[in-house]
């Protein structure tokens, strides 16, 4: 079975708290989630279905050394990242903000990381709805529905379980391409 790249980009730990959450929700079927600091390019390409996550940092950034994060993370990373070729890559995104504090740029880095990945040929899945959040603005909205999966961890902790499972029941088969490998399986058994 094709397994699930998860990779993410962190200060604090939080990302890669709710990127471990969804790698033991999803068991065998994906791989120890791993910080984009601490891998190449070479390390995503081998991977043909991938979750991605990022936090927002400040008004709207992705992490990295310009939002103080020594070692790097997104910032430097998606550039290499979105030269490659991606078609054929299926990606899942998913974001933290804070939606009281940063109402203006809630999940804002969801959007760099969708346009970025879009442009360089990946399909992107897992748009998610903005029913129970209030915040007033996002460049991650497209027809009224994130382009990932949004997690506010400071103010809404207690839904966060619940939005990654259900999430996770939403994009689990299109990511492992099940209908595929189910068909590939009959086709071998006739």
């Amino acid at each position: 079975m094709n397994k699930i790249g998860i990779f993410f980009g962190t200060d604090t730990g939080t990302t890669r708290l709710i990127a471990k959450k969804m790698a033991k929700k999803l068991g065998d079927c994906c791989d120890k989630p791993l910080n984009v600091n601490r891998v190449s390019v070479a390390d995503v390409l081998k991977y043909e279905a991938l979750i991605l996550g990022t936090p927002t940092y400040g008004h709207g950034l992705l992490p990295g050394k310009s939002t103080d994060i020594e070692a790097g993370s997104w910032e430097e990373f998606l550039p290499q990242l979105a030269a490659a070729d991606l078609s054929g890559k299926r990606i899942a995104l998913y974001g933290l903000g804070d939606q009281d504090k940063y109402a203006d740029y809630f999940v804002d880095a969801l959007f760099d990381l969708h346009s970025a990945l879009h442009h360089a040929g990946a399909q992107l899945l897992g748009q998610w709805s903005t029913e129970g959040y209030t915040f007033k603005h996002s460049k991650a909205l497209k027809d009224d529905h994130f382009l990932g999966l949004a997690l506010d961890q400071t103010n809404q902790a207690l839904l966060t379980d619940t939005r990654i499972d259900t999430w996770l029941d939403m994009i689990k088969a299109p990511l492992l391409d099940l209908s595929r490998l189910k068909h590939r399986s009959e086709k071998q058994r006739d």
